[in-house]
């Protein structure tokens, strides 16, 4: 059996609002292998979102931990996670998270000018993952000039053009027509076959079922079933 390349233990992420304890994350042990594609499944509110940001190091665990390659991430040093999600992490945001007065291909560039990529690199892989993506004719186009699925496409680009080891992504078809829903899929499988390990929040079973090797169903901030796809 394949050593856990990512692995969470009784991790819990608790906030306070006004007088209530939300349990967004409660208790979730999670084994992830390099090369896996796992989505997890639920409402709105089961915990999803949360989880994400908490593998990618954005977020703190209250309490629980988080092992990369058996290093706990209550070890590191803030350094150390920069660097992670500088190298390692790329992200989907359900909310795309563009800078507003940058270009698509600025917006692309962005992923790559923290971890000493130089200027004629970013430019070029930048402009061939947008053209992959169909959107070669929106480069100098700012986030405000782009349609909803535009923008996923860029957001989208964003994440992958640093070629990272895991992807997070955060419902990464819901702005898309089903055209474009196909090709991203299509994409993201064929990166997976490369490598790529694929962590997907998603409402849609069924989607989930189709790429998905392992479905890790999430409510009230717990993993209350675990299913194979058919991937």
């Amino acid at each position: 059996m394949a050593r856990p390349w990512l692995l969470t233990e009784k991790v819990c992420r608790f906030y306070k609002r006004k007088t209530s304890l939300v349990r967004a994350v409660d208790s979730v042990s999670l084994s992830i292998v390099q090369g896996d594609f796992i989505s997890l499944v639920g409402s709105s509110g089961s915990g999803k979102s949360t989880m994400l940001n908490l593998l990618a190091g954005l977020d703190r665990p209250t309490s629980g931990d988080i092992f990369l390659e058996e290093k706990p991430f209550s070890s590191m040093t803030r350094r150390e996670l920069s660097s992670y999600r500088a190298y390692k992490v790329g992200m989907i945001f359900q909310a795309f998270n563009l800078v507003p007065h940058l270009t698509a291909q600025m917006n692309v560039e962005l992923a790559l000018y923290f971890n000493g990529t130089s200027k004629e690199k970013r430019q070029s892989l930048s402009a061939k993952l947008l053209s992959r993506l169909g959107i070669a004719d929106r480069f100098d186009h700012c986030p405000a000039d782009l349609s909803g699925g535009e923008q996923q496409r860029v957001a989208i680009a964003r994440a992958l053009v640093k070629s990272p080891d895991i992807l997070f992504a955060d419902e990464p078809t819901g702005n898309l027509d089903e055209k474009n829903t196909n090709d991203i899929i299509a994409l993201l499988l064929d990166l997976n076959r490369q490598g790529l390990t694929v962590i997907m929040v998603t409402h849609d079973l069924t989607l989930a079922r189709k790429v998905s090797n392992k479905i890790m169903h999430m409510r009230y901030g717990q993993i209350v079933d675990q299913e194979n796809g058919t991937k």
